[in-house]
């Protein structure tokens, strides 16, 4: 198992809603270990990089209607 932390900046997060739909659009996600938004758009988020990618979540994120800038 290699976990992977990074910081994603997003663009679409303008409000506290916007923060907990992020939150529920990744909550099951297989692999996510950690997902912290803020209102400045950056997505900290720790993975297994066996279970998941990059790309899996950023795909989850455009289903909440956010994009990476």
């Amino acid at each position: 198992m290699a976990t992977v932390t990074e910081t994603i900046q997003l663009k679409g997060i303008t409000c506290g809603r916007c923060v907990m739909r992020l939150r529920h659009v990744l909550k099951d996600h297989q692999g996510l270990e950690a997902a912290n938004a803020n209102l400045m758009g950056e997505l900290t988020v720790t993975y297994d990089d066996d279970r998941t990618s990059r790309e899996a979540l950023l795909a989850d994120v455009a289903r909440g209607g956010f994009r990476e800038s």
